[in-house]
């Protein structure tokens, strides 16, 4: 089912000149993730993180391929400051500007490829992707992470903070929109986190 599905928006693609954009979101806390680190022989490293500090960044994130061109990584990036009332993640709204802004910025319709995120599928974004004719979505099967090269992205990401102790989640916002950027520069290595899929951008021969 998800060779399937992810074939039949490559044949989309191909018809309409549209870009496959896979999506996929990702969130960070001021506790930095663990990762090996060089220290003197029977001597634990301590990193100091302070425990002052509160809030936590999510990002949505496109991985936007097309067979020909330099790929592209775009995001949207927001800091959740722990307020009363506050939203601890995108809504309908978000995710429908993020694309907005990816079409803008691609200039081509659409091919989204991404999960079953309950606001993914809700009432209110399939009525938000109606009103874009440029936009053609893709439904990823439960628990294929596999299948969605921004997953890479991410463990990239996540593997540059390792032990990275920050002081304010500003801090952190800044430091991870850094990583982000840098790996806007590097298409080859987009180009891998595809290749580990073991997914094509050409359509499948019938």
């Amino acid at each position: 089912m998800a060779a399937g599905g992810v074939a039949a928006g490559k044949k989309v693609a191909a018809e309409r000149g549209a870009w496959i954009c896979f999506e996929d979101e990702a969130g960070h806390t001021l506790r930095p993730p663990k990762a090996r680190t060089w220290a003197p022989r029977g001597t634990t490293p301590v990193i100091p993180v302070s425990g002052k500090g509160s809030g936590r960044i999510s990002v949505a994130g496109l991985c936007c391929l097309r067979s020909g061109q330099r790929p592209h990584l775009l995001y949207r990036a927001k800091i959740h400051r722990g307020r009363k009332g506050e939203r601890r993640s995108f809504a309908e709204t978000d995710y429908a500007a993020l694309l907005d802004a990816a079409h803008q910025y691609l200039k081509a319709p659409i091919v989204l490829i991404w999960d079953n995120l309950n606001t993914h599928i809700s009432t209110a974004m399939r009525q938000l992707v109606a009103a874009r004719d440029w936009l053609h979505v893709i439904q990823l099967p439960a628990y294929a992470p596999d299948l969605n090269p921004i997953e890479s992205v991410w463990s990239h990401v996540k593997r540059s903070l390792g032990n990275l102790a920050v002081t304010t989640v500003d801090h952190l916002a800044a430091i991870v929109r850094n990583r982000l950027k840098r790996i806007q520069y590097r298409p080859n290595l987009l180009t891998s986190f595809l290749a580990q899929t073991g997914l094509t951008l050409e359509p499948e021969p019938h």
